[in-house]
């Protein structure tokens, strides 16, 4: 395995870990909420709907942050080799399995961790092995 280096960011890496984390900790202490977007965005689905503001400018800084980069001339670019009905189904499975896990990777990664939640553990282990072999079998296995 190499590291590109012209890619590599580990600075501004460590500056985005570092917000996340702050807006994370905000959360918990200013609202007693978890940071977990499938939490955040399904409370919007739900009726009667709760805490409708605060659900709304989060997801609206998730979405806006990007849109501001591109506008400073920063644009996100993101290389997605698959098709729509492959990012449609992966969609789809993700969702279930946020269902069936109680949380996301946000509200388990990087929420549960910090609190030392077992159940958190389970699931961001689960996560993190299901996506490694899911690359194993798409690149070893399958041949993509």
């Amino acid at each position: 395995m190499q590291i590109d280096f012209i890619h590599f960011t580990p600075g501004l890496s460590l500056a985005g870990g570092l917000v996340i984390g702050l807006a994370a900790a905000a959360l918990v202490m200013f609202n007693g909420r978890i940071a977990g977007i499938s939490g955040i965005f399904g409370g919007l689905l739900t009726w009667p709907r709760n805490d409708v503001d605060w659900r709304v400018a989060f997801l609206a800084g998730l979405i806006g942050a990007p849109v501001i980069a591109a506008l400073l001339g920063k644009p996100a670019h993101a290389d997605i080799d698959a098709g729509w009905g492959e990012i449609l189904i992966a969609g789809f499975l993700v969702g279930v399995g946020t269902r069936y896990a109680s949380g996301c990777t946000s509200g388990h990664g990087v929420c549960g961790l910090s609190r030392g939640s077992i159940r958190s553990l389970v699931a961001t282990a689960t996560f993190m092995v299901a996506g490694f072999l899911t690359v194993f079998v798409q690149r070893h296995l399958i041949g993509g």
